[in-house]
Parts: structure tokens; C-alpha cells; sequence
């Protein structure tokens, strides 16, 4: 039994230590094929873009001789295993470029610094103006303490010119998850003082240099606004929306039903459930690290993390216009959303609500369910499967101001079925200062809404939808038999009250008596339990009757 490569990105130690492998070398003979200067491909983290990005340098790097670690893969039975290991490559990974400003940049300069190492006898026999700037140039990057890039806009562009010199040959540059850097300096507060060091690196290097035979970048998003792409030519970008390269980041259907079967396990609904649900191109994609990790602990949960993204989604979310407001409760309530994205531009360079629902789908906390206008770029997105329906609890919570684990803390107590400790929670929530404007019976309605979004595994969460006599509020109807459903009815004293203890009770009883006269009930199965709520800014009163 082959081990597991959770957490191997590296694909020579992957295939020399024997782990179990997906094949993805045809990625090798579409890129060859495509011939385009630089390629940008954005996919969510986690989705296998560094190994890919390993595998390609690994298969094209002059400095190796690489055939031991490609035997039996399909790229050797192609006609392009002729360009194995014929190019100078430079592979640098901007994936660990994260958290405060020293740490983004000195991994950057470290980045550079080992392809520098690696290549140091290219450096040897040069003219004393080469020199010069050979050894400006390695000043500034081994420069730690000045907490800046000054002076390293050539770093790559200067390494690919002696390379170039050494074996009369262009350059071959792969840069992983390049926009990281960029990324971590908006969320860190230092996106000024970098963009324009990060900007001149890459843009001598994919842009102006002479030496440059091809370049593919993996990222999440497209950087737009800076100086990197624009007036390309030649440049090739690859989105979730595309189907070029589309089957290579990430475990088809078939790949996912062979891994399970080797270690025992079934792609079966419950699996599909929790994993499946992503689309790139046309192809039915899962996350690579999730079922890797379900195949090692065999344990049906979720894996997924994205911390960068949630982190970048929770500072955006701040700016966000009505029309996104409107829209994410729509989400919720719906399931889905048709609404224009644009997975082109990162939200923090234009501040659109295509752009922020762009985000939500690159860093995989969405997908395109299917295209409405591509002229108009107006798709339907939605959660695509319940691993990531729970990482999205934890941006309600922000969206809706509570405080951490509140929401799991309410839930729990609801399908627990704890009146006194639910209605408890439920004040609590009220009480927070961003509860200030509940106004209306809808507003409470669609704070509850958002909440229940949570429970989707287990229950089908319906809104204000016809039912026996009328339309019910909110119902969660139990997805599997003995368990409970729950309908909540939600109503709101207009005005002032002489005696609002009393005005709440009998509202609650209204609510209750609509629920029953209306028979809302009538298709739910096994145990229901009524919940009826009365509201008056942040005082609330509950009745809670089972079935």
C-alpha cells in the first residue's frame, strides 16, 4: 500500500519515495502545445498548483536528468520527451510569503537568493560592468534588515541573462502562487511599500526580458491594475472558467473513485456530498487535499482550510456595497445566485461586487454552477459541497457581526432542541450593536436565515415558501427519518408598548396559531416542533410547541 502524499509538493520526493500518484504529465504536452509566453493559471490553494508547478520544472530543468522520476507517466509516451530537461529553469514559490511585512519579504529574497545558489557558476568570468551590477543586485537581496525590495527589480531578469549566456539557450520561469505577496501586504497594511518592488520584479522579467522561452504562473487571482501583465503579449490566462488546462489541478471523478477504491473506500453519496461540487471548465473537479486527507483518516469531515482567503474575504467584505448585501442574502436564501463575476480583477484594486463574487470563486468558496451571459460575464454560483458550506459559517458569522462560535453555540442548542438555552443564545445576539437596525419582521427573518445556512448537511432550510395554507416563514426540514424538523415563524411589534411582555407573548401565540391553522407542517415527517418569535428592536419573546 502506497502512503498518502499529504502535504508533498514536491513531486521528486513524491515519486521517489513511492507515494500514491496521480498522473497529470499531460499538462507537460498541453503547455509545449499551447506555446504561449506567459501563462497564468489561478486555481484555490490547495488544489495541487505547487506540485504541478514542481512537476514542470522538474520535467524541463537543464541541471537534472530527470527520466527515473517520469518512468512510466504519460508524458514518456509522447512525442515531447524530447524537451525533457533540454532549458535553464528558474522556479521560485511566493506560497509561504505571508503573514507581516519582514516575512513577506524575506521570503521573496530567499526565493530568488536559492536560484541564484543554484545557478552561481553562470556568475563566474563576468565584465566588470556585469560585475557591478551582479553585486548590487546580490546587496540588496541579501539585504534583511531594510525590510524592503529596493533594488531587486532585475533579480530574475539578471539570473535569466547569464543563463542565457551559459547555455545559449532562453529561460524557462515558473512562479508559484505569485500573487501571495500581494495579497498578504493589503491584508497586512503594507501593500504600497511592496507593490512596486513586486510589480518591477516580475515585469523585467516576464516583460521586457530577451531571454524568456516561456513563463507559467499559478495564483489565485489575477493581479489587473499593476504593471505586470499590461501591453503582454502573448499572455494565456487560465481561469476556473476556462477548460484549458482544467482537468490538471484538482481529482476528476474517476481519479477520486480509483484512490478510494486502493484504500478501501467508496465514492458514495455521503462523499460525494461533502466533497464534490466544483466545477473548472466543464469538468467535475474535487479538492485534491480533501479526499487525500479523507483517504489517510478515513473520517468523513472537513479538511479544507483557506486562511489567507478567509482572512482577505472578511477584510473585503467591509467594504461591500448594498448591492453585495442584498445579493449574499440571496445566496442563503436561494442556494445559489445569478449575478455577474469577474474573476479577472482582485477586489482590492477596483471595488465592485463582480469582482468580490470573482474572489469568492477563485479562493473556492464558490463555483460557477453554469453559464447565464458569458458576454456579460452573468453566471449562477453556489456553496459546491458542505466542506466548504462549513468554512462559510465562519464568514456569516463575520457578515452577520457575532462573535466567534456563537452561531455553533445557537445551532447546537436548536436541533439539541434546548428552548431555555436557544432563546438564551438568541438574546445574547440581539444584544450586539450591529443589531441596531432590526426594524422589520424580515430583518430578524433573514438574520435567521443566514444563520441556518449551517445546517444545510442535514436539513433543507426553505424560506418564506407556499405551504398548506399560506407561506411559512422558515423551515428546517429533516433530511433523514427520526430526526426533528423545526418550523419558525417570526413577527415584530410596530410602535411603542405600554405593556410589551405581554404584546410579545401574544404575538408568540399568533405565531404559533399561524403555523398550526396554516399547516405548515403538513409534509414534514416524524417530529416537528414550532417556534414561534416575537420581536421589538432587541427584546424578544419565544414559544416553542412540539407536534
Amino acid at each position: 500500500m502506497k502512503a498518502i502524499p499529504i502535504g508533498i509538493s514536491n513531486f521528486e520526493e513524491l515519486r521517489i519515495n513511492n507515494y500514491y500518484f496521480v498522473d497529470k504529465t499531460n499538462m507537460i504536452q498541453e503547455f509545449l502545445e499551447r506555446k504561449s509566453k506567459v501563462t497564468l493559471i489561478t486555481r484555490p490553494r490547495r488544489f495541487g498548483k505547487t506540485l504541478n508547478m514542481s512537476m514542470m520544472s522538474s520535467f524541463f530543468d537543464v541541471t537534472k536528468d530527470s527520466k527515473y522520476i517520469f518512468e512510466n507517466t504519460v508524458i514518456m509516451n509522447s512525442d515531447y520527451i524530447n524537451e525533457m530537461n533540454r532549458y535553464p529553469t528558474i522556479f521560485i514559490s511566493f506560497a509561504n510569503a505571508k503573514r507581516d511585512r519582514e516575512s513577506i519579504i524575506t521570503t521573496i529574497k530567499k526565493q530568488i537568493l536559492s536560484e541564484w545558489a543554484k545557478y552561481e557558476y553562470v556568475f563566474k568570468n563576468l565584465n566588470k560592468y556585469d560585475q557591478k551590477e551582479h553585486d548590487y543586485i546580490e546587496s540588496n537581496l541579501m539585504d534583511f534588515h531594510s525590510n524592503n525590495l529596493n533594488g531587486i527589480n532585475d533579480a530574475l531578469s539578471f539570473l535569466m541573462e547569464r543563463l542565457y549566456a551559459y547555455y545559449n539557450k532562453k529561460v524557462i520561469v515558473f512562479i508559484d502562487e505569485y500573487d501571495t505577496p500581494f495579497i498578504e501586504a493589503h491584508v497586512n497594511d503594507c501593500y504600497e511599500e511592496l507593490r512596486g518592488g513586486l510589480s518591477g520584479l516580475l515585469h523585467n522579467s516576464l516583460k521586457t526580458s530577451d531571454c524568456l522561452k516561456y513563463a507559467l504562473l499559478t495564483g489565485i487571482q489575477r493581479v489587473a491594475k499593476e504593471n505586470i501583465f499590461s501591453d503582454l503579449n502573448n499572455l494565456d490566462v487560465n481561469s476556473v472558467l476556462d477548460t484549458a488546462y482544467s482537468e490538471y489541478f484538482g481529482f476528476n471523478t474517476d481519479e477520486v473513485n480509483q484512490l478510494l477504491n486502493t484504500y478501501g473506500l467508496t465514492l458514495n453519496d455521503d462523499v460525494k456530498s461533502m466533497y464534490d461540487g466544483y466545477k473548472i471548465g466543464s469538468i467535475d473537479i474535487y479538492n485534491p487535499w480533501s479526499i487525500l486527507s479523507y483517504a489517510q483518516k478515513k473520517e468523513l469531515i472537513p479538511y479544507w482550510i483557506n486562511t489567507s482567503a478567509n482572512t482577505m474575504i472578511k477584510e473585503n467584505i467591509k467594504n461591500a456595497d448594498l448591492v453585495y448585501k442584498d445579493q449574499y442574502e440571496d445566496l442563503i436564501k436561494n442556494g445559489y445566485l445569478d449575478t455577474q463575476v469577474n474573476t479577472q480583477t482582485s477586489f482590492y484594486e477596483v471595488k465592485s461586487t463582480p469582482n468580490l463574487w470573482g474572489l469568492f470563486v477563485n479562493a473556492g468558496y464558490l463555483t460557477i454552477d453554469k453559464a447565464i451571459d458569458i458576454t456579460d460575464s452573468f453566471y449562477r454560483i453556489r456553496i459546491p459541497n458542505q466542506e466548504v458550506n462549513r468554512e462559510f459559517r465562519n464568514l456569516t458569522e463575520y457578515y452577520l457581526s457575532l462573535n466567534e462560535g456563537q452561531l455553533n453555540r445557537l445551532l447546537r442548542f436548536l436541533i439539541q432542541e434546548q428552548p431555555d438555552e436557544f432563546i438564551k443564545e438568541y438574546k445574547n445576539i440581539l444584544m450586539l450593536p450591529s443589531y441596531h437596525d432590526l426594524k422589520n419582521e424580515n430583518s430578524y427573518h433573514m438574520m435567521m436565515l443566514c444563520m441556518c445556512l449551517c445546517l444545510s448537511r442535514d436539513y433543507e432550510i426553505i424560506s418564506n415558501r407556499e405551504a398548506g395554507k399560506g407561506h411559512f416563514d422558515l423551515v428546517l426540514k429533516a433530511k433523514y427519518s427520526k430526526s426533528t424538523s423545526f418550523v419558525l415563524e417570526f413577527k415584530y411589534l410596530k410602535g411603542t408598548s405600554k405593556n410589551l411582555e405581554s404584546d410579545l407573548d401574544n404575538l408568540t401565540n399568533e405565531a404559533i396559531e399561524q403555523i398550526q391553522s396554516k399547516n405548515y407542517s403538513f409534509d414534514l415527517k416524524e417530529k416537528v416542533i414550532y417556534i414561534g418569535l416575537a420581536h421589538h428592536g432587541k427584546d424578544v419573546k419565544m414559544k416553542w410547541v412540539e407536534r
